[in-house]
């Protein structure tokens, strides 16, 4: 037996909230009150809700890159939440700032993702321009406000206030000089007081860690499987200056790693490395302007938590390199191809016949052709898998669907 004493391992100790954190304890509360005491805190209550969520358990089943059934070791929009709430909770203890919120932020920011990835969302977009159009990230505010019913005293998962703004607005303001508020999408102006989620300002520091951690882990993890899936090779990426230092490195260190293990490294110091640029750049940040409250942080005329402008540089060559032999190489425009006819042709079909919906669905539809029922037929359609569209669509197209 291996003496694992031999090595030391370190500890972080817990760090106290920052004065500029979110604290649960000040928080703006929930549209409906709820009776009783617990040993979790609104945030931790939160995070618990929509991990128990319908919406959370179907993004195992939603595409990230490739469309779920291709393969079982590919991210799917559930492995790549995952990652992103590790990447946060890390991000948020260094800098003192509510863990919880950050993870529950990061576990929560693609509820409203459609099956397929975004290629799915560009074709509810088109279906639905006449309708008011779709946005993913106003979709999730509408299941966590509106279509998650599992309580019985009210619709939705009644989130509390820093969580529901935080998702709204962890890229940025939704409202400024060049984005009027007659420009938001439809789902979020039909929320309830969403006035009250100040859309004109930056969110709390936790989204802000939030929307970080998401690019970390989608730039890092297309590498990996993009390597995974021979889309393009080591060389080939090697030729981005960033992740050719990374794949240097590594083999410096161990000249005679095997391929898997080399690429599982590279991918480690990759994360490393970006996650110890926002911490840098977010503490010069954080002493310029010295705020004293998470509310100090919104009122400000850019986030906190952020990437320097070096890495920023760096990190557009990767962007460029995945654009081109990932997001658009002909294996993934086919499948994607393919996705977006399933969902324009299942839309097409339900909204000139509702009666072919399931019943409870139909239930909810005013009429052929209706707004209100293009928006059942939305939502039904953006709450799927890839797996349960692609069998909707055969049961529905094809002579033998049924038998």
């Amino acid at each position: 037996m291996k003496n694992f004493s031999q090595k030391r391992v370190m500890f972080s100790p817990k760090r106290e909230r920052a004065v500029f954190a979110s604290n649960p304890d000040n928080s703006r509360g929930r549209k409906i009150g709820q009776v009783g005491k617990s040993e979790r805190t609104v945030f931790q209550h939160d995070k618990d809700r929509i991990i128990h969520s319908t919406a959370f358990r179907r993004l195992k089943g939603k595409t990230q890159v490739f469309v779920a059934h291709e393969g079982d070791t590919y991210r799917t929009r559930l492995t790549h939440s995952l990652e992103v709430a590790q990447i946060a909770r890390s991000i948020a203890r260094v800098l003192g700032l509510d863990e919880d919120l950050a993870e529950c932020l990061a576990l929560a920011h693609d509820l409203g993702h459609p099956p397929f990835g975004h290629s799915g969302e560009m074709a509810l977009q088109k279906v639905m321009q006449p309708y008011g159009g779709f946005d993913h990230n106003a979709q999730t505010l509408r299941i966590i406000e509106k279509l998650e019913g599992r309580y019985a005293e009210f619709d939705g998962l009644n989130l509390c206030w820093e969580t529901l703004e935080g998702i709204a607005k962890h890229n940025g303001p939704l409202i400024d000089a060049d984005n009027p508020e007659s420009e938001l999408p439809w789902a979020m102006t039909a929320l309830d007081d969403w006035r009250g989620l100040e859309l004109d300002t930056f969110a709390g520091p936790e989204a802000q860690v939030a929307a970080l951690a998401d690019d970390i882990a989608y730039n890092n993890h297309d590498i990996d499987d993009g390597l995974g899936a021979g889309l393009f090779s080591i060389e080939d990426v090697s030729r981005v200056p960033l992740v050719g230092r990374a794949f240097a490195d590594v083999r410096a260190r161990y000249p005679d790693i095997p391929r898997d293990r080399l690429i599982h490294e590279v991918i480690r110091d990759l994360i490393g490395y970006m996650v110890a640029d926002v911490l840098k750049e977010s503490r010069a940040r954080l002493a310029e302007h010295n705020p004293k409250s998470a509310d100090d942080i919104r009122s400000l005329d850019r986030p906190v938590i952020a990437f320097s402008n070096k890495y920023r540089a760096e990190e557009k060559p990767l962007r460029k390199f995945l654009y081109e032999n990932m997001y658009r190489h002909y294996k993934v425009n086919r499948m994607m191809g393919q996705a977006v006819r399933v969902v324009e042709e299942l839309f097409g079909l339900f909204i000139d016949d509702p009666s072919l919906l399931p019943t409870e669905i139909f239930a909810q539809c005013k009429g052929e052709k209706t707004p209100e029922t293009a928006r059942v037929i939305c939502d039904y359609i953006a709450g799927m898998t890839d797996r349960f569209a692609i069998e909707e669509h055969r049961k529905l197209f094809s002579v033998t669907g049924y038998l």
